[in-house]
C-alpha cells in the first residue's frame, strides 16, 4: 500500500504486532468508533451542542486522532508519550468540555501498550492518573455523579485490554519459539540426510568411476575383461539404486511419536486436551507411516470441524491387528467423507487394513478406528504370504 510515511506502522508498534498475528488493520482502527461519546455527551449537559462545544471539538478531535494513530503506528517505547498526551488533552479541556473525558479513557487504555515490568506498575499509573483527574474535576465544580463512572470504567477497561494484549504477546512468543524449533529440526534433518547420502553414495560413485575408466582402457586390449568390468559396473549401480530407494523410504517415513507431538501442539492451540496412550509396539515401517498419517489427518479434522474439548488416542494389539483409535467429545453427526478420509482409507487398504467411523461413546462425538493386520518378517500379511507360497 502506498501510504504516507507517517501512516506506515513501525516494526515495533501495536499495529505491526496485530498484522503479524494475522489481524487486519481495521481491527485496530475500529476502536475509534468509541469516540462517538464525544458527540453524545452534550445530550446530558444543559448547554447541549452550543458554539463552545463545536469550537472545542473542532480543535481537539483532530489532535486526538493524531495521538491515537501515533499510539498504533509508532514504536512501543513511544506509546506512553502519546497515551499520556490524550490524558493531558482531556484534563486541559475538562473545565469547559465534559465530552473530553472520552480522550482520558482512550489514553488510559493505550497506556497499557507500554512494556510495563509488571501489571502492578500499570495499575499504579492508572490510579495516579484517575486520582489527578478526580481532583481536577472536583476543583472546577463537577459533581461526584459526573465523575464517579470515570475511574471504574477506566480501570476495568484498561486492565482487560492489557491482559488480552499480554496474552496475545505470549501466544505470539510461543508460536515463534515453536517455529524456531521446527526450523532447527528441519536443518538438523537436512544435515543428517546429507551425511547419510554422502556416506552411502561417496564410495559407490567412486567405485563406478574407477570401473568405468578401467573398462574404457581394456576395451581395445582385452574386450572380455572390459565386458566383465561393465557387468560389475551395472551390478554396483543397481545396488546403489536399491540403497538410495531404501534411504529415501526411511526419510519419507513418518513416526507415530512425532505425529502425536504435532497433534498435541495443534489441538493445544485451540484449548483441546489430548490424551495419548501409544505403547512401544513393533510395527513395520510402512505400517507405522500409514497410521501416523491417519493420526495427522484425524487431528486436523478434529481441529477444523469437531468443536471438541477432549480427544483420546490409543494404539493397541488385538491379537490379529494393530488398532489405532481416536475419539473426541465434539459435535459428531453425519460424516461426509472427503479427500482426507478417502486417502486414509486407501492407504490402509493398500496394506490390507480398513478404516471404521462411528459415533463416540455416550452418543457424543466421533470415534475413528484404523486397523492393520500383523505382518510377517518378510513384510507380507501372513495369510497373503501363505497364499503366495501355495501359488
Amino acid at each position: 500500500m502506498h501510504l504516507p510515511r507517517w501512516l506506515r506502522p513501525c516494526n515495533d508498534s501495536l499495529m505491526a504486532e496485530a498484522l503479524r498475528r494475522g489481524r487486519p488493520a481495521w481491527g485496530e482502527l475500529i476502536h475509534v468508533a468509541w469516540t462517538a461519546w464525544v458527540f453524545f455527551v452534550p445530550i446530558f449537559t444543559p448547554q447541549g451542542w452550543d458554539l463552545r462545544w463545536l469550537l472545542l471539538t473542532a480543535a481537539s478531535y483532530p489532535l486526538f486522532l493524531v495521538l491515537y494513530l501515533c499510539t498504533l503506528l509508532r514504536p512501543c517505547r513511544e506509546v506512553g508519550i502519546y497515551a499520556l498526551g490524550m490524558c493531558l488533552l482531556s484534563m486541559a479541556l475538562l473545565p469547559w468540555y465534559p465530552a473530553g473525558m472520552t480522550y482520558f479513557v482512550f489514553g488510559s487504555v493505550y497506556l497499557g501498550g507500554v512494556r510495563w515490568r509488571s501489571p502492578w506498575h500499570y495499575m499504579g499509573a492508572l490510579l495516579l492518573l484517575n486520582a489527578a483527574m478526580l481532583l481536577l474535576g472536583r476543583s472546577v465544580g463537577y459533581a461526584w455523579p459526573a465523575l464517579g463512572w470515570l475511574p471504574v470504567t477506566t480501570l476495568i477497561t484498561s486492565l482487560l485490554v492489557h491482559a488480552d494484549r499480554a496474552g496475545q504477546r505470549k501466544d505470539a512468543a510461543l508460536l515463534q519459539s515453536q517455529e524456531q524449533v521446527r526450523r532447527l529440526a528441519a536443518l538438523a534433518e537436512r544435515e543428517r540426510i546429507g551425511r547419510d547420502l554422502h556416506d552411502l553414495l561417496g564410495h559407490t560413485l567412486s567405485l563406478v568411476a574407477l570401473k568405468a575408466d578401467l573398462a574404457g582402457k581394456l576395451l581395445q586390449r582385452d574386450p572380455e575383461a572390459a565386458r566383465r568390468e561393465i557387468a560389475e559396473l551395472g551390478k554396483v549401480a543397481r545396488e546403489a539404486l536399491a540403497q538410495v530407494r531404501h534411504a529415501v523410504t526411511g526419510i519419507r517415513a513418518t513416526g507415530l511419536a512425532a505425529e502425536a507431538a504435532a497433534a498435541q501442539v495443534l489441538l493445544g492451540t485451540d484449548g483441546v486436551q489430548l490424551e495419548l496412550r501409544l505403547p512401544p509396539l513393533e510395527l513395520a515401517p510402512e505400517q507405522e507411516n500409514a497410521l501416523a498419517l491417519c493420526l495427522r489427518e484425524a487431528a486436523t479434522n478434529v481441529q477444523r470441524h469437531a468443536g471438541a474439548r477432549h480427544v483420546r488416542v490409543w494404539l493397541e494389539d488385538d491379537g490379529q491387528r494393530w488398532v489405532l483409535g481416536g475419539e473426541d467429545d465434539g459435535r459428531g453427526g453425519a460424516i461426509r467423507p472427503g479427500n482426507g478420509l478417502a486417502g486414509m482409507r486407501e492407504r490402509l487398504q493398500a496394506l490390507g487394513g480398513d478404516l471404521q467411523l462411528r459415533r463416540g461413546s455416550g452418543g457424543r462425538g466421533t470415534c475413528l478406528l484404523a486397523r492393520l493386520p500383523h505382518q510377517s518378517r518378510s513384510g507380507q500379511e501372513p495369510a497373503a504370504a501363505s497364499a503366495a507360497s501355495g501359488a
